[in-house]
């Protein structure tokens, strides 16, 4: 065992009396290690100390709260301020070996992110549904194909044009996200029961999804959870409804497991390089797969050219990022990635649109999400791309004075 000093910041759930002991996983650089990641070790630090074998709880550990931050949304669980080690020797098991603490935390890390997306996912849903109830009960307005007629019949709102535009463009974030996050459980299953070369290809694509599963749904749930305040009106700015909770809580998905800066650093800086591409060479071959299924339906054929244009605009946005330095590059980290998220849900949802073989009310709103998503998301990436492949960088040229 160890003992460990120092103070931890920003832990969810890091005390409540709901639970019997806390487990913390906490990376600390043992004495005389050197700087860097690579100084960390990776220890787990119990509440109450116990027995390994038969879990008894034993005396309590050094580590204590010391504060409670106040946060605007997800207040269930309680975030705490943690100090090690001041009021008495907080005790620490090392995990793995020691000085690969970094490589210990990213196996969970990579499954966390992957369930902050999932999270995501279920809130904008959440609201989506609030916004679509809503919209059909709320009577405002007269139809506007009958604007000259003053004394109209009022509707609900769910007639109006905008509120529809609205509402889809939520069904097709909330959707097509959850389509990737299954997706992606799937690969994780693959990965760990699939046969070698299963696993061997789950491992090289999740390599290059699991920011997307992230960072996807973090941004874009978000933008839907604010659309869903959006068809409320002045209610969804009170709290009468629960959308204005749900906007607060998803806000903090963009930040924690990884901020969205460090995901799209990581996905043009790492992930989309590596062993030479192989992980973006692997979605190019499920990519391919999906548009070889759309050749023998022709209601398909505009979005599956649309998704090809896409996929070589982004491949070729890809090399061009790289002809200038670093930190030029990677200026331009976040719009790559919303371009690569959005190419990848445009892929998701032809592969569940061109495969569906129903006809029923839901497949028939599943498909017109689909082509909501190739007609009004999708075209962005041009813009996104644009600043990627001609490397712009005119706010890191900037003195800071100047901001």
């Amino acid at each position: 065992t160890w003992h460990i000093t120092g103070t931890k910041r920003f832990i969810t759930s890091g005390d409540g009396d709901i639970f019997e002991n806390i487990i913390h996983f906490v990376l600390a650089r043992p004495e005389g290690a050197g700087p860097g990641t690579k100084g960390l070790s990776l220890f787990l630090i119990p509440k109450f100390m116990f027995d390994f074998e038969t879990g008894a709880l034993g005396q309590r550990n050094g580590v204590y709260v010391t504060n409670v931050e106040h946060k605007m949304g997800l207040n269930v669980s309680a975030t705490c301020e943690m100090n090690l080690g001041e009021k008495e020797p907080a005790v620490g098991y090392l995990l793995g070996e020691v000085h690969n603490g970094i490589a210990q935390m990213f196996k969970i890390i990579e499954f966390a992110r992957m369930m902050v997306g999932t999270k995501a996912i279920s809130t904008l849903s959440a609201g989506y549904q609030q916004a679509l109830s809503y919209a059909k009960t709320r009577v405002q307005g007269g139809d506007m194909k009958d604007m000259a007629n003053k004394a109209s019949p009022r509707v609900t709102i769910i007639k109006h044009p905008d509120v529809r535009r609205s509402l889809m463009t939520q069904k097709a974030y909330a959707e097509g996200a959850l389509a990737l996050a299954l997706y992606c459980a799937r690969l994780v299953d693959d990965a760990h029961t699939g046969t070698p070369e299963q696993a061997s290809q789950a491992r090289d694509l999740l390599e290059v999804l699991t920011p997307i599963a992230k960072s996807w749904p973090s941004e874009w749930c978000l933008e839907a959870n604010s659309l869903a305040i959006q068809i409320h009106g002045g209610y969804g700015y009170t709290r009468d409804f629960p959308v204005e909770q749900y906007w607060r809580d998803n806000r903090l998905n963009m930040i924690h497991e990884g901020t969205h800066g460090i995901q799209a650093q990581d996905l043009l800086g790492r992930k989309v390089r590596q062993q030479g591409g192989l992980g973006l060479k692997r979605l190019g071959e499920r990519i391919e797969a999906t548009l070889k299924a759309c050749e023998s339906d022709p209601a398909w054929t505009p979005c599956a050219q649309a998704l090809r244009q896409s996929w070589q605009r982004l491949q070729l946005a890809t090399v061009q990022a790289w002809q200038y330095p670093p930190a030029q590059a990677l200026a331009n980290a976040v719009p790559y990635m919303q371009a690569f998220g959005h190419v990848v849900l445009a892929w998701i949802w032809l592969d569940v649109a061109q495969s569906d073989g129903a006809n029923d009310i839901l497949s028939q709103g599943r498909k017109a999400a689909c082509r909501f998503f190739f007609r009004h998301e999708l075209p962005k990436i041009d813009a996104w791309l644009g600043v990627v492949s001609t490397g712009d960088n005119v706010f890191g040229e900037l003195p800071e004075e100047a901001f």
